[in-house]
């Protein structure tokens, strides 16, 4: 007989990641990259990988990197998890505190909605259950979030700040009153905070505003320019930090990738200079944009959410496609006539711009 997979993995949806076009004359403005290169120091210590290095395992735990990160952050090493990516980081969290197999909201993860929509993959994949709040008219957090969520037995929540796919930006203080109101662990998804004003870290550095059940999510794909690289990290307590090494992969991040991500974050000023210049222009597209009709809110992160005039989002999706410029549209209730649109260079800016005049 063929071997079958568990109920909930054939009913699975798998996630849908953005179009990765094999062209090279295209404005790829759809993944929310950075659009300018990883600093030196970073391929340089790519091409100075000994050969020793790769012969060997990888550091099981990448000391050395937490050690660097906490360092950046302000907190102890034994407060920081590195993972192969966020999305290895969020798997670990549902399968450390969820319940497998859950038949109702009980044990399972509490989501704002509209958000990442892998955080429901994962979810489905453990078999844990799914409760969503709607995010506000103008994508402010669910009206009590922490509290319906603890009511419906939630043992995860999620919230991603800034938030996906508004840019719209919670305070620190919201967030602590969120993480004080909810029986369970609080995960602040901060994949975009390197493009914002603020960020949750007191929450996790002792003698600030800490919370013990909160853990920030941090990505070197977006800020440090290293999607391809796949390095992501947690900052928490060390006990959450603990909990999730016991059920971490062995020897989860490759030589090559550690030395990297180390190199990333001990010039993280220089990566600096590149969020600066994608704030920059993500102000000035959005005002061209405005000029053209579009409605466009103040965004704290490396992307723009768009309200398409006339609400043909989609239509000018595919007119933009056509012409090799990609954008993200999302068939969703609350998104539809909405177009979520990466910052890029000022060069893809103006190559977007004029395309948009020419539908129009």
């Amino acid at each position: 007989m063929p071997a079958t997979p568990r109920d909930n993995i054939a009913r699975l949806t798998p996630y849908v990641p953005g179009e990765q076009p094999a062209a090279t004359d295209v404005v790829k403005l759809n993944t929310n990259e950075n659009p300018y290169p990883p600093c030196d120091a970073v391929m340089q210590a790519v091409r100075d990988t000994p050969a020793e290095l790769l012969r060997r395992y990888p550091p099981p735990r990448a000391a050395r990197f937490r050690e660097v990160a906490a360092k950046l952050h302000c907190v102890e090493p034994s407060q920081i998890i590195a993972t192969n990516g966020g999305d290895e980081l969020l798997r670990l969290i549902i399968t450390a505190y969820c319940d497998a197999q859950a038949v109702s909201a009980s044990g399972g993860v509490a989501l704002e909605d509209p958000t990442y929509s892998l955080y429901e993959v994962l979810a489905a994949i453990q078999g844990a259950a799914v409760v969503r709040f709607e995010r506000g008219e103008q994508f402010e957090l669910p009206d009590r979030f922490a509290q319906r969520a603890s009511a419906a037995g939630a043992r995860v929540l999620f919230t991603v700040n800034p938030h996906a796919p508004s840019g719209r930006m919670t305070s620190v203080e919201t967030l602590r009153e969120l993480a004080a109101a909810f029986d369970g662990l609080v995960v602040i998804d901060e994949a975009y905070a390197n493009f914002a004003d603020a960020d949750a870290l007191p929450l996790v550095r002792q003698g600030e505003l800490h919370c013990d059940n909160v853990i920030l999510l941090r990505t070197l794909s977006k800020g440090y320019s290293l999607a391809g690289l796949r390095f992501g990290y947690g900052v928490a307590s060390p006990a959450i930090v603990e909990t999730l090494d016991k059920i971490r992969d062995s020897y989860n991040l490759d030589a090559l990738a550690q030395r990297a991500a180390i190199a990333a974050l001990e010039h993280a000023d220089e990566a600096a200079k590149t969020w600066a210049r994608v704030r920059d222009e993500r102000d000035r597209l959005a005002a061209a944009l405005r000029e053209l009709g579009f409605h466009v809110p103040q965004s704290s992160s490396n992307f723009l959410l768009t309200t398409v005039p006339g609400a043909r989002a989609e239509a000018l999706y595919q007119f933009l496609a056509d012409r090799h410029i990609f954008v993200r549209y999302f068939n969703h209730p609350r998104l539809a006539d909405k177009l979520r649109i990466s910052i890029g260079t000022p060069e893809q800016s103006d190559r977007l711009l004029a395309s948009v005049r020419e539908w129009l």
